[in-house]
């Protein structure tokens, strides 16, 4: 036979599209041609390919090869078309059975020994070919990968060798879903960071539990020192492990970066610091072949940003759009790649250049402060749905013996049965309401509206700042057990909005 087709996956995004893989041998001076959009890392499969089946022992043909990767309109990148084009080859040249491939898709590396290696994006593609009702062989070093969302069998091998004597019917691969899969049976074992750890700031402790109830994006405002960070830290501790199907979302995302998948606890919600030195395409995604933000590799999780003002203006504005719509979309000119990016939004900052507030230890003017404030533009500011001041500690707070409130595990407890409550009561996380769903949601009675509203003339809110109150309400009623939002609730949620406040202050020139 001298033609034969395999099947293989590209990456693209989150997507595993089809890429059908077709060998030609004929007669002529010996070349190999690869065509399909193949960029220079693909085309160096050539010479891969050649030393890893001379070093397995088989025989490569000195006649014309030609390989075509279709659709030939779709980008290829990378050696995971490495082990495909080698099977194919093989079976063209008549070394194996060409009816052995349709019901298998390969992915995989070659060494130049015919060694097998890891490549990028296997969760995709793998759940691609479960849809296509075809198994896949895979590299023993995406194993792990493969075994947290494997519900058909996926073979994995460590050569060339292994996968042709399979083919064969001489040897067995091992299946990816038998690998004992390792769960955490207690979440917080080995998870050393609790609530306790941080000495009073009970009410930054009350601004955190409330957003780790309805998922509310959480602005912490103050001078250095003052816990900013370790409660900012805190905050996966006390969310729910995600459900499979989130798992999965963010498994797929992790799997097109190297070295990122954490296989012992799969199910653990992210959290991702960047620097603030972060570009655009680190924050949001992009490069020349477009690679996931820190954005999506948040996704289902929290995104954490310290030191807020010293990012880029225009990286925290590009946040704007992923944080309403929950994706972010690459365009590229060839192509528009879309990253999924539901993300917790939890900042930290300071109040002024010099990291405190007027007065003594202040050496900034209010104009210098406002400058500084400056750099976050005010729609962005709208995204969060509660601001915190966390205050220096009072004389004496280093040395009491007070009860530094409840462990992570306490409040997770708590938190577990609110996030119950949501879920039946509308299906969602209160901070995913939408305006239909906050006026059925979230009602008030005509004096607790009336209130609202000159709350907000008073602070000069916007509209969006108006939903997001009566979700943050919606939050706090749900942790007191109440089935109506009240004015304390009201009131309450008000309070959390230290920045509002703050600006308001130093444009009124009071500092």
């Amino acid at each position: 036979m001298s033609l034969a087709i395999v099947y293989s996956r590209a990456s693209v995004g989150v997507q595993a599209p089809l890429v059908t893989i077709e060998v030609h041998i004929s007669n002529g001076k010996p070349a190999f041609v690869l065509v399909g959009l193949p960029e220079k890392t693909v085309k160096e499969a050539q010479d891969r390919v050649r030393s890893a089946l001379l070093n397995a022992q088989f025989k490569y043909p000195a006649k014309r090869i030609t390989v075509n990767l279709a659709p030939a309109d779709l980008p290829k990148e990378g050696g995971r078309f490495d082990l495909p084009i080698a099977l194919g080859i093989l079976a063209a040249s008549g070394q194996i059975e060409g009816k052995h491939l349709r019901q298998f898709e390969f992915l995989g590396e070659l060494a130049l020994t015919g060694n097998l290696r890891g490549v990028q994006g296997i969760i995709p593609a793998i759940l691609a070919a479960q849809k296509a009702k075809r198994q896949m062989i895979i590299a023993a070093q995406n194993a792990n990968e493969a075994s947290l969302i494997s519900h058909q069998e996926t073979y994995y091998a460590n050569s060339l060798l292994d996968v042709v004597q399979f083919l064969n019917n001489q040897t067995a691969l091992p299946s990816a879903d038998q690998l004992a899969q390792q769960s955490a049976v207690n979440f917080f074992k080995g998870n050393q960071q609790d609530l306790t750890d941080i000495i009073g700031q009970q009410h930054a402790k009350r601004a955190l539990i409330i957003a780790a109830a309805g998922q509310h994006n959480l602005l912490f405002l103050g001078p250095p020192g003052t816990g900013k960070t370790m409660l900012a830290s805190r905050l996966t501790g006390l969310l729910p492990e995600m459900s499979d199907q989130e798992a999965i979302e963010t498994a797929a995302v992790t799997s097109l970066v190297q070295n990122e998948l954490n296989f012992s606890n799969w199910k653990q919600r992210p959290f991702r610091a960047p620097h603030h030195s972060a570009s655009l395409p680190a924050l949001v995604g992009g490069g020349t072949i477009p690679r996931p933000g820190e954005i999506s590799l948040a996704h289902n999780g929290v995104l954490f940003l310290d030191e807020l003002p010293e990012f880029e203006r225009r990286v925290l504005d590009a946040l704007r759009q992923p944080l309403e719509s929950g994706e972010i979309i690459i365009s590229r000119a060839m192509s528009k790649i879309q990253f999924p990016a539901r993300f917790q939004l939890i900042a930290a900052m300071n109040p002024s250049p010099t990291g405190n507030y007027q007065g003594t230890h202040n050496r900034t003017t209010p104009q210098q402060i406002i400058r500084y404030l400056n750099k976050l533009s005010g729609p962005f500011l709208d995204r969060f749905d509660l601001s915190i001041e966390v205050p220096l500690l009072p004389q004496g707070a280093l040395q009491s013996k007070d009860e530094r409130g409840e462990t992570s595990a306490e409040v997770r407890s708590k938190i577990l049965k609110v996030r119950e409550i949501q879920l039946n009561r509308q299906g969602k996380v209160n901070a995913h309401l939408g305006s239909k769903e906050i006026d059925q949601f979230c009602q008030l009675t005509e004096s607790d509206a009336v209130f609202l509203e000159q709350a907000l003339n008073k602070l000069g809110l916007s509209v969006r700042a108006y939903h997001r109150i009566l979700k943050v309400s919606r939050s706090i009623a749900d942790l007191a057990g109440e089935e109506r939002i009240n004015r304390t609730h009201l009131a309450e949620a008000l309070g959390y909005r230290a920045m509002d406040r703050l600006l308001m202050k130093l444009h009124d020139g009071r500092g």
